[in-house]
């Protein structure tokens, strides 16, 4: 997805993982998705670059689909479908 596509998209569940170091924005998520039904859509905000890796390999791991990542500075927003 686009970057523009990435910033319409309405996420169902918003986890904000910033100032945690690794494996901590992971470790929020998998308990956030816990949460979803399928097809819903989350959002991870995370101050921590290793995220932009950890979080792609457990969505393939896992069958979501990850649709990308923003970087807003620093912060980086992650998004995926379960």
């Amino acid at each position: 997805m686009t970057t523009e596509e990435l910033k319409a998209l309405k996420s169902d569940k918003v986890i904000d993982a910033r100032g945690t170091a690794c494996p901590g924005p992971l470790l929020a998520a998998k308990k956030g998705v816990a949460d979803l039904q399928p097809g819903q859509i989350m959002e991870i905000l995370s101050s921590d670059k290793g995220t932009t890796n950890d979080i792609p390999r457990w969505c393939r791991k896992m069958e979501y689909e990850y649709f990308g990542c923003i970087d807003e500075d620093g912060i980086y927003r992650l998004f995926l479908k379960k």
